[in-house]
């Protein structure tokens, strides 16, 4: 199976390159899943039904959240009714959150997808322990028993703690990525015991900014300590970036990985289909 990871979308300028980028991404790698972090979508802060379907006409099968799922007050509601869209798992167990932090997906060809979404804790508002939520969905869809592949997204600062929880799913999970820090890394690549991991999968925005929001009057605030206007999404061409992955249809663990870039300022790097990577 072959599938891919989308970092998180910020703005105007990331769902123009995802409209323009993901449809012919998705016809030149033959890909079969498509799962694309939304939650900076909507001006940069959480995410609307217009945005979201924005990306969902583009390709995009699943859109996960993340700290800023509920910037958007319409989130709340439109979670309940769209089973596409996915917040953190790790909420604290036993609170009514609105939406679920897991799901199984079936493909036009009958295949299935689980996917699952944690929020990180270290420098970041803490929610229940990530490891023990990604327990409990290992637990419920394990790997070629009830998923056909299983894909992970860490939303969280931390490199190590990305790295902690990708380690913890070796061997269970198709992909664990991650998300958050909007800055893509070089580490794509297999673990030992099959599980491609990268640690940030980067954002789909302009890069001529600061992770995404326009640079001047970030720059000018840190420069001077006085306030400066509400940060707003950088407007200049986005570059798409995320990570590609092909499966083993026997196992369901990984048989190549490779970052996808396209367009905007940063180098672009495509997956080689001549064979396995990572």
């Amino acid at each position: 199976m072959r599938l891919a990871f989308f970092g998180d979308v910020v703005g105007r300028s990331g769902r123009k390159a995802i409209a323009e980028h993901l449809p012919r991404l998705r016809a030149q790698l033959a890909l079969d899943f498509v799962v694309v972090n939304g939650e900076n979508v909507a001006g940069g802060f959480g995410i609307t039904e217009a945005t979201a379907e924005e990306l969902f006409e583009a390709g995009a099968d699943c859109i996960t959240l993340g700290n800023h799922s509920w910037d958007q007050a319409e989130a709340l509601s439109y979670i309940e009714r769209e089973p596409r869209l996915l917040r953190p798992a790790n909420y604290p167990l036993g609170l009514s959150i609105p939406g679920r932090g897991s799901q199984l997906f079936v493909t036009k060809n009958d295949q299935r997808v689980f996917v699952v979404q944690v929020h990180g804790r270290a420098f970041m508002d803490a929610l229940d322990d990530p490891l023990q939520a990604i327990a409990r969905a290992l637990e419920e869809a394990p790997l070629m028993e009830v998923a056909d592949a299983f894909i992970i997204e860490v939303h969280a600062e931390a490199t190590a703690e990305k790295y902690v929880l990708g380690h913890y799913a070796d061997g269970r999970a198709t992909l664990v990525v991650g998300a958050h820090t909007h800055v893509p890394t070089a580490d794509a690549h297999i673990l030992e015991n099959g599980t491609a991991y990268m640690t940030d999968a980067g954002m789909c925005g302009d890069y001529d900014s600061v992770i995404g929001m326009k640079k001047e009057p970030i720059v000018r605030r840190a420069a001077t300590r006085l306030p400066t206007e509400r940060k707003t999404p950088a407007d200049g061409v986005a570059t798409v970036c995320g990570v590609f992955v092909e499966s083993d249809d026997r196992t369901g663990l990984a048989k190549s990985v490779a970052p996808i870039r396209v367009g905007g300022r940063l180098r672009g790097a495509m997956p080689s289909m001549e064979g396995p990577e990572g």
